[in-house]
């Protein structure tokens, strides 16, 4: 392991709380240990850890950041994801290759969606030319962490939004059961209504949704109307 993980993990591990890891876990339906930290305090120690030992660069980053990563507590997943960042105005275009790995390794929706909007979103925005070899086989993928990247990646984008397969997404998966599908549906299409609220009226007026994903897909625009 590379000095500067071993150095992150030890300083975590100083501010463990046993008794707030147990709420913390069930909250996630046990899916996964927690060191017991809340996300101003991890937020807090990431800053001051930083501070004092400033951050490796270029593949000694990715590096760093997949041994974190690999940890077992969930806190250091999500410190993962904020080295990943970091790295990722840097990042080769093989590097969708470990995203996607990302997806698919302690797949939770509190990691997938975040890096597929701030991640895999932007990775493919700076590299287009990968978009539909990836996200056209992760839509088909019968793994629904996967699909569910390829219907959130374009959050972020507004009027950049690829209307054409977005929507054509969303139609391939419309009858999935999966909630985490089904969620996410409405969360892309809510996004894309704050940039053209008249199309995506019109796509859930004519497409057979199913009544989770049209209610969250109109409450922008039922708020906003209100």
């Amino acid at each position: 392991m590379h000095p500067y993980s071993e150095q992150l993990e030890a300083y975590f591990r100083t501010h463990a709380r046993s008794k707030e890891a147990i709420p913390m876990a069930a909250y996630m339906r046990d899916q996964f240990p927690f060191l017991g930290i809340r996300t101003p305090e991890r937020s807090q120690y990431l800053r001051q850890f930083m501070q004092a030992n400033p951050l490796p660069k270029g593949e000694e980053l990715v590096q760093v950041a997949g041994e974190v990563w690999s940890l077992p507590e969930r806190e250091f997943q999500y410190i993962a994801m904020i080295l990943y960042e970091k790295h990722r105005k840097h990042a080769e275009q093989a590097h969708i290759d470990v995203l996607e790995h990302l997806v698919t390794d302690k797949s939770w929706w509190d990691t997938v969606d975040l890096i597929s909007s701030r991640l895999i979103g932007f990775h493919l925005a700076k590299y287009p030319e990968l978009i539909t070899s990836y996200t056209e086989r992760w839509i088909e993928s019968d793994n629904f962490w996967l699909q569910r990247a390829a219907l959130l990646y374009q959050l972020s984008y507004k009027k950049n939004t690829d209307e054409e397969r977005l929507f054509r997404y969303i139609r391939r998966c419309a009858e999935e059961k999966e909630f985490s599908i089904r969620k996410a549906i409405g969360w892309a299409l809510r996004e894309y209504s704050k940039t053209n609220e008249a199309a995506v009226r019109k796509f859930v007026a004519e497409t057979a949704l199913s009544p989770l994903s049209q209610k969250e897909a109109l409450k922008h625009v039922e708020r906003k109307n209100a």
